[in-house]
């Protein structure tokens, strides 16, 4: 995508969105337990969404039971209180509730979805999945067999195995550094009292946050908050996770695996959410590899020379450590090159910083782009609530255009100077790249 495209998308999408994230009225709602929830109250629609995270559940398992978060994660809706997993899939289907659950490396989050008339429902099969969650063995089973028969397909997969390496690397002895799905050593030495004793230390009213989008009133959101987590322990027994420094800086591994293709990973210390320059760091982000098309890796990279169908970057903000990566993948004997290639548009922004109409139409997609994820019910329910979690503030969608057009030409170069150095990356390659310099080689990617 030219320059040229690059304005006039962004002007269709302002003119298709008219901004609505600007026009969203976000209530704090207060229950009469005293539970916080945000909502956006919408009665258009006859549904209702409600997100919410239980901030550093399930970020570090015990030792030896890796991945029991994200086992507890698939296994709390396959029964509770006096449905076994048959049965309390045949309630949630009955009624069209969407019922669900997952374990990240900052938090435990769940999700339900349902039509207005089903609500009390809705409620009552969230409360028992949060509060008496069966673990029947015959579940636990099948839900186990299910991740480990994905942990032993990934193992084939070129980007799975770059991804392993690179934050095992990058994070060694750190929950960041683990899967978060566990290993095929640990997950068959979990067990069901593991999975209620997560449950019952994990889940507390401490550590909960909760946004709501759709049909509902106050009112209404605060009783179901009530009859959802009111009866939670008040606080959780969460192990406290260190900060991370990214580690392997300026190293380049390679990973040999029998493929046509090389892929790529690279990425060094980046920057907070809370960081004041995160807005030109997002900037300079898009200019750099997130602008799809537009981007100057694609122009440079595949553009110009066709070494790949698609190369990117982006910035990851965890509650420990930050990121600024990129990627891609290239045909073995090109590898090198398109390596250099990307090191050297790390370079270029670090010293050059962005041009005028690079700054422009940058913000011009980022303003006008945003509204367009206020698509549904859910999706505002769980934007609320990474603002939440982002802690910035309820007033932020208010904020968020006036703080990325404040952004200067000096502000991104100031950042870019900061976090780019293509000589402190850590490289990761899988396949049988050519023309690389590797400090490390990994026959078959072990």
């Amino acid at each position: 995508m030219n320059a040229i495209a690059a304005r006039a998308l962004g002007a269709c999408l302002l003119f298709l969105a008219s901004l609505p994230a600007h026009a969203i009225e976000i209530k704090r709602v207060v229950s009469p337990g005293g539970i916080e929830a945000w909502l956006v109250e919408d009665h258009k629609v006859p549904v209702i969404a409600i997100e919410w995270a239980f901030e550093g559940a399930g970020a570090a398992d015990p030792k030896g039971k890796d991945g029991l978060a994200n086992l507890a994660a698939r296994t709390l809706d396959e029964g509770a209180g006096p449905y076994d997993s048959q049965a309390f899939a045949a309630k949630l289907q009955d009624s069209a509730i969407a019922l669900g659950f997952d374990a990240g490396r900052d938090a435990f989050t769940g999700s339900v979805r349902t039509l207005k008339q089903n609500r009390d429902e809705a409620v009552e099969l969230t409360r028992l999945a949060l509060t008496e969650p069966r673990f029947d063995p015959e579940a636990v089973e099948r839900m186990r067999a299910a991740v480990l028969s994905s942990l032993r397909r990934d193992q084939a997969d070129p980007n799975y195995v770059s991804r392993r390496l690179f934050y095992s690397t990058a994070y060694p002895g750190h929950p960041y550094g683990d899967e978060i799905r566990g290993t095929l050593e640990a997950l068959p030495t979990i067990t069901p009292d593991d999975l209620r004793s997560f449950v019952k230390t994990q889940f507390g009213r401490d550590r909960l946050l909760v946004t709501a989008s759709g049909d509902i009133t106050p009112e209404d959101l605060g009783k179901a908050l009530d009859r959802i987590f009111g009866a939670l322990p008040a606080k959780a027994a969460v192990p406290a996770i260190p900060d991370a420094k990214p580690q392997g800086l300026g190293e380049t591994l390679v990973a040999t695996r029998p493929t046509a293709q090389t892929v790529m990973l690279m990425g060094q210390p980046g920057i907070q959410r809370s960081d004041p320059d995160w807005y030109a760091a997002t900037v300079m982000n898009y200019v750099l590899g997130g602008g799809g098309f537009g981007s100057r890796l694609m122009e440079e990279v595949r553009e110009k020379r066709g070494l790949s169908y698609g190369v990117y970057s982006y910035l990851i903000s965890l509650d420990h450590s930050a990121l600024v990566m990129a990627g891609g993948s290239t045909v073995n004997a090109k590898a090198g090159q398109a390596l250099d290639i990307m090191r050297q548009e790390w370079k270029r922004m670090a010293e050059q910083g962005v041009t005028d109409q690079e700054l422009a139409d940058a913000k011009t997609y980022l303003t006008g782009s945003f509204p367009l994820q206020f698509s549904s019910t859910q999706a505002i329910a769980r934007i609320l609530l990474q603002v939440r979690r982002d802690r910035l503030g309820i007033d932020y969608l208010d904020k968020r255009d006036a703080l990325i057009n404040a952004v200067t030409q000096a502000d991104v170069q100031r950042v870019a100077q900061r976090l780019l150095d293509p000589a402190n990356l850590l490289t990761v390659l899988v396949g049988k790249p050519e023309g690389v310099t590797a400090t490390r080689t990994l026959d078959g990617g072990s």
